[in-house]
């Protein structure tokens, strides 16, 4: 699944209708739901305020509202862009200004749909990945450098901890746990300990 990078909002004009468009991550299906209720209430002259959002960790929770637009041509294909691009923890809300002309059922699909797509492109897009923690213990003699080694390479480092040893928690890739210790063992001949500290979902740059 992928999430948006950042909030971001873009206005079309269709027809003299204004169609202001705002995206956000939401962490669950009641931040989705405060995020409608604020943008409702900032807007709240607007002829219709029609929401979609997807959340959960496969995005399993979807819902979307027309708003008083006829059935199907506002909430419906908001909610497919999200659905099409595979998105999660992402709240999205088009508010329209009636310029007078009316646009028609395909057109009011083709306006909704091309504000969230456009402020989908404006957030910009990361992958949401598993990976597996691993907890590396090393003396105080060679953490800096292994931190600094670590912190360079393709994996994240997620947290640091001191204590009677250093402890950094690494996230790596689960096919690359082989070589992961194979270089770790490389580069401190041998004396340092791991010990696997479960998974963790990471968020990456999305392929363009």
């Amino acid at each position: 699944m992928r999430t948006i990078k950042r909030a971001a909002e873009v206005e079309l004009d269709v027809k003299r209708s204004r169609f202001i468009c705002a995206v956000e991550r939401v962490a669950d299906e009641e931040g989705a739901r405060a995020f409608i209720a604020e943008r409702r209430r900032r807007y709240w002259d607007a002829t219709h305020n029609c929401t979609a959002y997807v959340t959960g960790a496969g995005g399993e929770t979807q819902r979307s509202s027309d708003d008083g637009e006829p059935a199907g041509t506002a909430g419906v294909p908001m909610l497919e862009v999200l659905r099409r691009r595979e998105l999660t923890g992402v709240a999205a809300v088009v508010t329209r200004y009636f310029g007078g002309t009316k646009l028609g059922a395909g057109g009011l699909v083709r306006a909704y749909g091309n504000a969230v797509s456009t402020a989908v492109e404006r957030a910009g897009l990361l992958e949401r990945r598993s990976r597996a923690v691993v907890g590396v213990l090393a003396d105080y003699r060679q953490a800096g450098r292994l931190e600094s080694e670590l912190r360079d390479s393709r994996h994240q480092v997620r947290a640091v901890h001191y204590g009677a040893d250093v402890e950094i928690e690494v996230a790596v890739a689960e096919p690359d746990l082989p070589e992961f210790r194979a270089w770790l063992a490389e580069v401190t001949g041998g004396d340092v300990l791991t010990q696997d500290r479960g998974t963790v979902t990471v968020e990456v740059e999305a392929a363009s």
